[in-house]
């Protein structure tokens, strides 16, 4: 039977900007509180708003990079309010994780940068390295490109390397931090296509921050609006169909 529980749960969560310890401290700046979201298998949610209010901070908290004080929070089965350091590394391997700046080593070649996250997620056969990184290039359509450096690249390339780097692992779960932001409409709706064809293929949710409103229009899904410290589920076909 289909699993249907929820990849992605919070619960009266607080969303910090910033922390390290246990418990926030006076530098740590409160963004978001009273978080309730429950994301599916497959489920591709678009996360909205200014700058400022709070969606990087959130999926900051989804990958463990700033702790979950207050709530309860899981992802892909980790418990966000008690993980422990050395079960950080563990749950990322389970996501994908796309940035806007791409985040590439720009020392090594495209095999290079996808060889070393495999190395560094402990794997060790030399033959299964080179297949995997085969089929990620081949998704996104830089076969080709698989000896070349990220500065001999275009960015819209640069970002379909970084989208090959998330899928190296096969992850249940997609975080995109403004993934398209950068890219001209042609190059931003390949992307897209490739989000969609994984959540199809995979059920693997997307989670992702964006302002490019033609993402909402071209690719409807659910949007989660944050907006003066809380976050809400919006209506786009409302957005969109005004008169």
């Amino acid at each position: 039977m289909e699993n249907t529980s929820p990849i992605i749960e919070l619960r009266n969560a607080s969303i910090y900007s910033g922390g390290t310890g246990k418990h926030p401290t006076a530098e740590d700046n409160l963004v978001l509180s009273d978080v309730n979201v429950d994301i599916a298998p497959g489920e591709l949610v678009y996360l909205i708003g200014r700058v400022g209010s709070g969606k990087s901070s959130f999926l900051r908290t989804l990958y463990a990079d700033i702790p979950l004080f207050q709530g309860t929070g899981t992802v892909a089965d980790f418990e966000l309010h008690r993980i422990k350091r050395k079960q950080i590394p563990l749950l990322r391997r389970r996501l994908g994780i796309v940035f806007q700046d791409y985040k590439l080593l720009n020392d090594r070649n495209v095999f290079e940068n996808l060889r070393f996250v495999l190395k560094a997620t402990e794997w060790k056969n030399e033959r299964q390295i080179t297949e995997r990184i085969g089929e990620v290039l081949e998704r996104v359509g830089l076969s080709h490109k698989i000896h070349k450096m990220p500065s001999e690249m275009s960015g819209g390339e640069q970002q379909r390397l970084a989208v090959a780097r998330a899928l190296l692992n096969a992850p249940e779960v997609i975080l995109a931090d403004e993934p398209t932001g950068n890219l001209d409409p042609s190059t931003a709706d390949s992307i897209m296509q490739i989000f969609t064809d994984i959540r199809a293929e995979n059920r693997c949710a997307v989670v992702m921050a964006t302002h490019n409103i033609s993402n909402l229009q071209n690719y409807p899904s659910r949007t989660l609006r944050f907006n003066q410290g809380h976050v809400e589920d919006l209506d786009i076909s409302a957005l969109f169909n005004r008169e």
